[in-house]
């Protein structure tokens, strides 16, 4: 029974290109071995996870040219964008010089006008920068998805010690749009970016703001400091009408089967509530067919407003 070559330790979690397997250490024969993938023509890996988006960006980067970037909703998920689809398994490379779009087997190839993009190193791969991936994705997103992406860009992911660094600026974002005037998405990107806000969490945050924003209430605060029990605590409320005392809290599917949060979630509306605050729960369904939501909302704030009327002129009397 003949040896099996060891490859080296330095090839694990990595991908290459067959004709460089001598380099590697590798012969031709054992790159047929059952623990070599071939995830794209020409390139070998070996336990490399090509589940996941970035394991099959770092799958094609040996086929990479000296233009090439990864762009479009590739580039969107390595930036973690929220969008209201999968990603396509197939990688979205784009052409930034003078060549031809990349042609191969999973990937979706983009010839750009020299200087259309900027170009970066995210998460150690170079990709299209956040702003101009963002106007990208005007061609193919809802306006409000668009709105909920330039929204994550802008925010930075909440931290226990606060937020990160927003992966843009809003006026980066600005000026992106202006370089994008005239192609297509372009009307979706003039409509989106004054309707921006930082301070973010979520995309149904985003879109439930909208959706209150459309049916003619007024906008509410995002994620604004709300103070709780007897000024002791501090809460984030994902939108909020401080005018009737009202608070929006999204609640998918993890707040059901998480019991941690379940319970967090629990404690968190009594603060609320105990502060004097209407707390108005909100699932999928709602942003899905909004008629009797909106109707809700309105029923709750006329309410509010006689109820936090007769407090007010109780206090008068007193």
């Amino acid at each position: 029974m003949p040896i099996r070559v060891i490859l080296p330790a330095h090839v694990h979690g990595m991908a290459f290109r067959a004709s460089d397997a001598d380099f590697h250490g590798a012969t031709r024969s054992r790159l047929r071995g059952a623990d070599v993938a071939h995830p794209f023509h020409g390139v070998c890996s070996v336990d490399l996870d090509t589940s996941t988006m970035l394991g099959r960006c770092l799958a094609y980067e040996p086929r990479l040219g000296p233009g090439h970037v990864f762009s479009h909703a590739t580039s969107a998920a390595l930036f973690g964008m929220p969008l209201p689809m999968d990603t396509d398994a197939r990688l979205h490379v784009s052409e930034t010089g003078a060549g031809a779009a990349p042609r191969t087997r999973g990937v979706i190839g983009h010839a750009l006008t020299a200087g259309d993009v900027a170009k970066t190193i995210h998460r150690g791969v170079p990709v299209v920068s956040a702003a101009d991936t963002w106007c990208q994705l005007a061609a193919i997103l809802p306006r409000e998805d668009l709105v909920a992406a330039g929204d994550f860009l802008i925010s930075g992911r909440r931290m226990r010690s606060g937020r990160e660094a927003p992966l843009c600026t809003r006026e980066e974002l600005a000026s992106a749009v202006e370089k994008s005037s005239g192609r297509r998405g372009s009307r979706a990107l003039h409509w989106a970016l004054p309707r921006l806000r930082m301070g973010v969490d979520s995309r149904p945050e985003s879109l439930l703001r909208l959706l209150l924003v459309a049916a003619k209430l007024p906008e509410p605060l995002v994620n604004d400091p709300t103070l709780v029990d007897d000024g002791r605590r501090t809460l984030h409320p994902d939108l909020k009408y401080e005018r009737w005392r009202v608070a929006f809290e999204y609640e998918g599917d993890g707040h059901r089967t998480d019991k941690r949060r379940f319970r967090r979630d629990i404690v968190r509306r009594e603060l609320f509530e105990a502060a004097g605050w209407r707390v108005i729960r909100v699932i999928a369904d709602d942003l899905a067919d909004p008629q009797a939501f909106i109707a809700r909302v309105r029923r709750i704030l006329r309410d509010r407003e006689a109820f936090l009327a007769v407090l007010e002129a109780r206090d008068v009397t007193k």
